[in-house]
């Protein structure tokens, strides 16, 4: 079978890598273009990309894929019998879906139609599921609205964040889409129509990254500050200093001593704060136990490493 591959993120590089190591036969790979990043805006490369480079494969980096003839006359004239896509970053036209006799085959981060989009797999732990998985699926026009093929399904960790939850899917993945196109190959592969019961998982704000304590459980917040590591941190300001929360747990309110009247205190208040006994502070329905944290301008690092460092005091409020 030979294979047209579509990827950019290290998510899609695992697919890659489990195609390769099938003994699959690439014609190439499409990632998407060289970008500048960073304070020094070095030039950086897709993980795709580099993977690709290291096993010699060939590579075409266009920067866009819609009415762009001169890209699609290439895929045309490889013949592909599938494209693989695996989070590539670009919507396909019709025109490019329509090459490959045995279609367009999609890696998605979810358990489809639960959590169409972009983002998927930080939906699935900043709302606090309790599973999600990888389906495999026959692309068409819509966004992640073809015929599903394959599904697996994983049980979130109370502590996972994204990162680790994303590690562990991208090797799913790849062990999937390799399943799925082998059942292609023997003709066993189904057609499974979504049905209309569908969520969205689209691209993340960066509003939704500050702390809510007004508002939000305890639960809530672990959420979000799991939900958002390592790809951007939960934030609020600590006497209008910005102070990002990397880890996080969630206390009931008499795991601890506190000799104040707990009922009068404002959420965001600091209930304890040593080096020792670490950084508590009073939440929505719980208390919140910080494990790693990062101040302004700074390192993260744990707790108890950074109030040997930084000067938090007792009833001071997160804001």
């Amino acid at each position: 079978m030979k294979i047209v591959f579509m990827g950019t993120p290290d998510f899609a590089k695992e697919s890659l890598k489990a195609l390769y190591e099938a003994g699959y036969e690439i014609l190439t790979v499409v990632t998407n273009p060289d970008r500048k990043q960073g304070r020094g805006m070095k030039m950086s490369v897709s993980p795709v990309k580099k993977f690709a480079e290291e096993k010699g494969l060939q590579i075409l980096q266009p920067e866009k894929v819609r009415k762009n003839e001169e890209f699609i006359s290439k895929i045309r004239d490889l013949k592909p019998d599938v494209i693989c896509v695996v989070a590539y970053g670009k919507i396909l036209p019709k025109e490019i879906l329509d090459i490959p006799k045995c279609g367009c085959i999609n890696v998605h981060g979810s358990l489809l139609p639960k959590y169409r989009g972009a983002a998927p797999i930080q939906w699935a732990v900043l709302n606090g599921d309790k599973e999600t998985g990888i389906t495999t699926m026959y692309m068409d026009v819509g966004m992640d609205t073809g015929d599903m093929i394959l599904k697996e399904k994983v049980t979130i960790g109370d502590d996972e964040t994204t990162g680790e939850l994303w590690d562990r899917l991208a090797k799913i993945g790849g062990e999937l889409l390799v399943k799925t196109l082998k059942e292609i190959e023997n003709g066993t592969a189904k057609r499974i129509k979504q049905g209309e019961d569908f969520s969205l998982a689209p691209m993340l704000d960066k509003s939704i990254a500050k702390i809510d304590w007004e508002n939000k459980t305890a639960r809530e917040i672990k959420n979000l500050v799991r939900g958002l590591n390592p790809i951007m941190g939960a934030y609020s300001f600590l006497n209008g200093k910005k102070i990002k929360f990397w880890k996080v747990n969630v206390l009931n309110n008499n795991d601890i001593n506190i000799e104040e009247n707990k009922d009068n205190l404002e959420n965001g208040t600091v209930l304890i704060s040593d080096a020792k006994q670490g950084l508590y502070i009073e939440a929505k329905e719980g208390i919140i136990k910080v494990l790693e944290i990062q101040g302004e301008n700074a390192k993260k690092m744990d707790i108890a490493s950074f109030l040997r460092g930084n000067k938090i005091e007792k009833f001071e409020i997160f804001k």
